[in-house]
């Protein structure tokens, strides 16, 4: 990967850009909360927006077989997964991807099942919809951050359907084992259940990723992918994803959607994701090397500054899950007090997580000190 790329820009620079990331808060803020990465793009989607520039190639969005053909060959590369191209349905972005698919086919006052700490936008969307979240937390017998797969039984008993999986998780970072996810598979087609897996983080792992629709009949009847390369490629404002399904009775549910879900997508997002999932391996490959860097980096900062504060290391992705329990400073002392904006935990799943914050490490090692450094700042003049 050219030297241009692994270099995170200045925090003067980052500053300058125009996302909500660096917008939201005052310039005196460390924001290290939403999930962007500071990195710059990998070069073979610079070189095809700037050709699309060249030849003022804005026009409305046609039939993209190029986004379809090129995750093809991703997911043989990454995961040894063959999916049939012919059933992936492009979206503006897995928001609306999965708000759409949800309105197509469940009713106000139904209720998805979550699995708690989870992203905060399952919440929001679900709300939107004014469906009510039904929550089987994670949990840590076997192993920490797993699913509950008596708990999601239960909830299918009781007649939600309907589940929002977050593989890889987020906020944890954990990536579900194959064992895992055949079993809810099994599960939910013993109920007739639904499974949505946002796989948005998962070209990112460090360890071996398994995709939901991979673990066979079971799954292919009764689950849908929605993924970008909005996280892993750093192409959130581009507005491209899609929905992605291996059998006739998950098609027939996409098949609900409106139309215009495909044509309210970008043709500058659907043209550099099919770059992405073609060119970009080794930017992609030197960039999850970054990031396990980073986070080894971050837990010894913990440890030195802030031996209090408790995470561990992803197994996917750029955020980190902390244990602010024996810290006493809450994540709005640390935004006001250390200037320094993490993510509450109870964004996360609510009051139960009040003692937890999300961090960003999707930058340079010397911002997470600064960090770091920061909150370390703030305890002491809080003592």
């Amino acid at each position: 990967m050219p030297d241009n790329e692994t270099q995170t820009p200045s925090l003067e620079q980052l500053y300058e850009r125009h996302s909500s990331k660096w917008r939201r808060f005052a310039s005196d803020v460390l924001p290290m909360h939403v999930a962007e990465m500071d990195f710059q793009i990998a070069e073979p989607i610079r070189a095809r927006i700037q050709k699309m520039t060249d030849e003022s190639d804005f026009g409305y969005l046609g039939p993209v077989p190029e986004v379809a053909q090129a995750f093809e060959g991703f997911a043989a590369r990454h995961w040894g997964w063959n999916i049939d191209p012919t059933q992936l349905k492009l979206a503006s972005d897995v928001g609306v991807a999965t708000v759409e698919f949800l309105r197509a086919n469940l009713n106000p006052g139904d209720r998805v099942v979550v699995t708690s700490p989870v992203y905060s936008g399952f919440y929001e969307w679900l709300k939107e919809l004014r469906i009510e979240p039904f929550d089987v937390p994670l949990v840590h017998l076997d192993e920490p951050f797993s699913l509950d797969i008596a708990g999601l039984e239960e909830a299918f008993k009781q007649g939600h359907l309907t589940v929002l999986l977050c593989n890889p998780h987020n906020p944890t970072g954990r990536v579900f084992s194959r064992k895992q996810l055949t079993e809810l598979a099994i599960v939910a087609q013993k109920y007739g259940a639904t499974v949505i897996s946002d796989e948005i983080h998962a070209p990112l792992s460090q360890v071996p990723f398994t995709p939901y629709l991979s673990c066979g009949p079971a799954a292919e009847e009764t689950g849908v992918c929605i993924t970008s390369t909005s996280k892993a490629f750093n192409l959130a404002g581009l507005k491209a994803a899609f929905l992605l399904t291996q059998g006739t009775k998950m098609a027939a549910k996409v098949a609900k959607l409106p139309a215009a879900t495909h044509w309210r997508t970008s043709i500058v997002g659907a043209f550099a994701m099919a770059e992405a999932f073609t060119s970009c391996d080794e930017w992609l490959e030197a960039t999850v090397k970054t990031l396990a860097s980073n986070a080894e980096h971050l837990l010894s900062q913990l440890e030195v500054h802030l031996p209090s504060v408790k995470s561990h290391i992803p197994e996917a992705g750029y955020l980190a899950w902390l244990d602010i329990t024996e810290l006493p400073l809450s994540t709005q002392d640390i935004a006001t007090k250390g200037k320094v904006a993490l993510v509450p935990g109870p964004d996360m799943g609510g009051e139960n997580y009040k003692n937890f914050a999300r961090l960003n490490f999707g930058t340079s090692s010397e911002i997470i000190s600064e960090g770091v450094s920061r909150i370390a700042s703030a305890l002491k003049n809080a003592s």
